[in-house]
Parts: structure tokens; sequence; C-alpha cells
């Protein structure tokens, strides 16, 4: 998928090639919602490359046995440094999406977002070999605490976190400022719509008191009580 014809030269602009084995994983994300209504606006670009097409192998094959020994196989360095070395010279950021990697943050995705030129590569099998991060300068990153088949889910976590601050990606970039993990670094604050009873259950009195100075206090109170409750090391 490429910039799109007659998008404003002048415009923040962001461009992410992702390297993977499986690129009908990401069609549809590429097609819907932000990412997709970004991508047509010409404000992020987003170019998926299929590794096996830089195999040498007859039966495209990209992966073999672990040196060492070990369950499983291990993702070979060939097709992956041939595939990222075909996107051409230039400054980018090249990311390895692993388990072992630093875990993704905001701070991580605001500094990933001003980038420029993003390479996401996906891993597969029992991981990648090591001399890939090596070759490339690659930074391992990771979603969380947890192992995934592969990092095709992983990249579009990472893409849309990235794409969100990219100038002109969101509607209303004002609501930025009041998310999680921005500011103060809290939780965000409970949200409510209609109706104002759902179930028994009714909205905060102060909500619908118009006192700005008062919703704002009690905003940043529960905001601070979420975060207490759900991601109390945040407060350290």
């Amino acid at each position: 998928m490429s910039k799109a014809a007659g998008a404003d030269p002048g415009r923040p602009f962001l461009r992410v090639d992702v390297l993977t084995i499986f690129p009908g994983i990401f069609e549809s994300p590429l097609r819907e919602s932000l990412l997709g209504k970004a991508i047509a606006a010409g404000v992020l670009e987003v170019a998926v490359h299929d590794i096996r097409e830089h195999s040498d192998d007859p039966h495209r094959k990209v992966d073999d046995y672990a040196f060492g020994g070990g369950p499983g196989m291990v993702m070979a360095p060939g097709p992956i440094v041939a595939a990222a070395e075909a996107l051409g010279e230039g400054p980018r950021r090249v990311v390895l999406l692993s388990p072992a990697g630093r875990r993704l943050d905001q701070p991580m995705v605001r500094g990933l977002a001003v980038a420029g030129r993003l390479v996401l590569i996906c891993g597969r099998y029992e991981g990648v070999d090591e001399r890939v991060a090596e070759v490339l300068g690659a930074e391992e990153v990771s979603i969380g605490d947890y192992v995934l088949a592969g990092g095709e889910l992983a990249a579009l976590v990472v893409l849309e976190a990235v794409s969100r601050l990219v100038p002109g990606v969101l509607g209303n970039e004002a609501s930025l400022a009041a998310e999680s993990f921005e500011g103060e670094g809290l939780l965000d604050h409970p949200h409510y719509t209609r109706p104002r009873e759902f179930r028994g259950l009714a909205v905060p009195d102060v909500l619908l008191s118009g006192n700005h100075a008062a919703i704002a206090e009690w905003r940043r109170r529960a905001a601070m009580e979420k975060t207490r409750r759900n991601r109390p090391d945040l407060l350290a």
C-alpha cells in the first residue's frame, strides 16, 4: 500500500515497511478504521514485504535447525537481511518484534512516531537468528510479557499505537493529551455517556453539574484511583 495520490507533500508523514512470512495477515487491518483512513489520506504509508521472496531455497524456506540443539526451528538471517537491504538506503529505525525485547510503552511509541521511517520485522518459530539484529542495528521490542505465535499481531499493535501520534491521523488530536500514560502518566479516567442510569448504575452527579473545575478535579481523582487499582506500578 502506498501514499495516496494527491496527498499534500508538506504534511507530516510516516513510512512503515513490514517484513513477514504471512503478508495476508495485514490486508484487512490496513484497510479499516484509523489505519485505513490515514493511508488513504496520505499521512501514513505502509508496505508489507514477503520475506520468503528473498530466500535462496527453491522451496522458499526461511528457517533452519538451531545450533546447539533444542526444539523448533529458527528463522535464518539471510532472507530477513536481504529483505531489509532491498528497501534501499536512508535513515530509519528497525524494530524486531520479539518477546525477548524491551517492553513497548508510550515514551517508546512517541519516539517511533517521529522516526519518519520504520521497518518492522516479524519473527516466527522459536525465534530469529541473533545476527539479524546485529547486522541491521535492530531494536528488539515486546508488546507484553507473553508469547505469540509470531510477530505479525505485535507489529500491528506497534503500527496502530505509533500511527495515532502522527499529525493528521486522529480527527481530534487534542484527545491525545488526556489519554492513559500521557500527562502525569496515570491511566485514563472513567467515561460515561447516555443513558444517565443503566441497570441501576447512575452517572456521577458531578459530571452533570456543568462545573468544569469540579469535573476536572473528579476526573483526576478517579484516574488516580483507577491507576492505584489496576496499575500501582505506575504510581511508584
